[in-house]
């Protein structure tokens, strides 16, 4: 279903930090990636390939087939500081914390 995904800010959910191993409240937040590190191994190994004569030297990616990206949740517990990634499905439009749909409310314009 790629419908509009609305998240609540604060979720109780399962904890298995060593202090808790229970149901606590979690801060939920969106996983983002962080930025690439110049030294990582990987790194490294391509701007040795890639320099001097040759061109490119691995393939660059083009057929690119996927519109969404699945969407992951990084809860945090509020008590233990424990943070844990929950991947959900993919969606073109992701909210958190928005307006919560009440029962036979009218569509306001």
């Amino acid at each position: 279903s790629l419908k509009m995904v609305n998240v609540p800010k604060a979720r109780k959910t399962f904890c298995k930090g060593k202090s808790c191993k229970k149901h606590t409240l979690h801060k939920v937040t969106q996983y983002k990636a962080g930025k690439a590190s110049k030294v990582a191994a990987g790194k490294r190994r391509y701007d040795r390939k890639q320099c001097g004569y040759g061109g490119q030297t691995k393939p660059v990616f083009h057929k690119k087939a996927k519109t969404t990206k699945k969407i992951v949740l990084r809860m945090e517990c509020s008590q233990c500081k424990y943070r844990k990634q929950l991947p959900i499905k993919r969606c073109k439009h992701f909210e958190l914390g928005g307006d919560r749909k009440k029962k036979g409310q009218m569509i306001q314009f």
